[in-house]
């Protein structure tokens, strides 16, 4: 009944024996055959359909694309590649892919660290059809300038995932170490202390969530958070201070400064890095948390410094709802725990209950649509079996028949969805999958068919 939608052997991107061989392991400890033919879909999906391996001067080059669109976006391709970690140890193949992307991402943020994605060849000026008229400094090679705090952040924490999951420090070469230096430069130059700083970003369109306010978002007082432009949804944010891109900041650059004492011998980034993240968990805790109608209190979703706080959460990563996942705060962390209730709740406004399913969607589809992401990143951060039984259960229950996750559905009928492939969402199923089997394998042998 469940035959495999991946794309014949001749015909994928990228085959990873270590990837293979745990399909199998997995496989073998699911007893509900959907659900094991979800994650032999899902898992590899992102080498199957969207990676080119190559090289640039001699060394490893990688494009990973976000699926349905040609173009490799910082936070997606990461994303993509995390679910395989694990396993970078004992593949050389696979070694050779992460450090092409890591080589890659280096490239794309000296190009331009205000991007959020960029196109296959670095000459292009083509760009995506949706932002050839923005009105920014667009480069060669971009294909999206949204500056969003996160973009960077995903790229710190792939190259120091990678490096303490293989041990390989090939890829941290000068460029690499330059672009550090960078992404650190962007989040100083994004606190805004001595005034807005280069970035204008502004388009033509009819949705709000698609521009800024005079180029730059609403005002802020200058707390010591970086601000943002845009959200991980690419959407605009309502204000400039998005508190999970922040929290998210503070963790890579601790983790950067790991990197750059160990890897680097650069005692000055490690430095810079550290007190940065001081500085802005500090101006975090000051200033983005709220008080909720009932008295609860929450981390906030953005802020400006004044005291205006908007509570909302949007699917995508980093939200309030991943901040366990991502290592931003203990997954027992009551002021998390707190709030994460909250955005599971009518307390958020885009969290949606319907016949077919409840979760979290965002601005990005509207309202009504719950993303798989969020389901996904609930479980990932919980240590309560019922809840991650549930998420699977529902999983299993609203891919309408395709095998695959989807960006989102609509509460009531999972047949009407957006984006058939979407290799991030895809990817983090698979994780999900091989955490339960890793930690809790009775859940996967339990049937989800009733």
């Amino acid at each position: 009944m469940f035959t495999s939608n991946r794309p014949p052997a001749s015909a994928r991107r990228f085959v990873s024996k270590a990837v293979e061989a745990e399909i199998a392991r997995v496989i073998g400890l699911i007893k509900d055959p959907e659900l094991a033919w979800m994650f032999g879909n899902c898992f590899p999906n992102t080498l199957d359909t969207t990676v080119t391996l190559g090289t640039l001067e001699g060394k490893a080059d990688a494009f990973v694309i976000t699926g349905d669109i040609d173009a490799l976006w910082l936070r997606d391709s990461s994303a993509q590649m995390r679910p395989y970690l694990h396993l970078a140890k004992d593949d050389a193949h696979l070694r050779e892919l992460y450090r092409g992307l890591i080589r890659r991402h280096a490239r794309c943020v000296l190009l331009d660290p205000y991007a959020n994605a960029f196109t296959r060849d670095p000459a292009s000026t083509a760009g995506l059809d949706w932002s050839k008229r923005d009105q920014t400094e667009m480069k060669a090679g971009v294909a999206e300038r949204k500056w969003e705090v996160d973009s960077l952040c995903y790229v710190l924490r792939l190259a120091h995932d990678y490096w303490q999951a293989s041990g390989d420090t090939e890829p941290f070469d000068a460029p690499w170490a330059q672009a550090a230096r960078t992404i650190v430069a962007t989040f100083k130059e994004q606190q805004r202390v001595a005034g807005p700083g280069p970035y204008r970003f502004q388009r033509m369109s009819n949705q709000p969530t698609e521009t800024t306010l005079a180029g730059i978002g609403s005002p802020t007082r200058k707390t010591g958070l970086i601000h943002s432009a845009f959200r991980p949804s690419d959407d605009a944010c309502t204000f400039p201070y998005n508190i999970p891109g922040n929290l998210f900041a503070v963790a890579t650059l601790r983790e950067l400064a790991q990197l750059a004492s160990a890897v680097l011998q650069d005692a000055a980034l490690a430095s810079e890095a550290s007190a940065m993240a001081a500085e802005v968990e500090k101006a975090v805790f000051a200033h983005g948390v709220m008080q909720l109608p009932d008295g609860r209190q929450v981390l906030a979703y953005e802020t400006d410094g004044y005291g205006n706080h908007l509570f909302m959460d949007d699917a995508n990563v980093p939200s309030l709802l991943g901040m366990a996942y991502l290592r931003c705060l203990p997954a027992d962390y009551p002021l998390w725990r707190t709030t994460a209730d909250a955005v599971w709740s009518e307390a958020n406004p885009w969290f949606f209950t319907g016949s077919a399913a409840e979760g979290v969607g965002g601005p990005h589809i509207g309202e009504g649509q719950v993303w798989p992401m969020s389901i996904i990143v609930r479980a990932l951060s919980s240590q309560d079996d019922a809840v991650i039984a549930w998420s699977l259960k529902t999983l299993r229950a609203t891919h309408a028949g395709t095998g695959f996750m989807h960006e989102a559905f609509d509460k009531d009928n999972p047949a009407k969805f957006t984006r058939k492939w979407f290799a991030w969402v895809n990817g983090l199923f698979g994780e999900l999958v091989v955490k339960v089997a890793r930690e809790r394998p009775h859940l996967l042998a339990a049937d989800y068919s009733a």
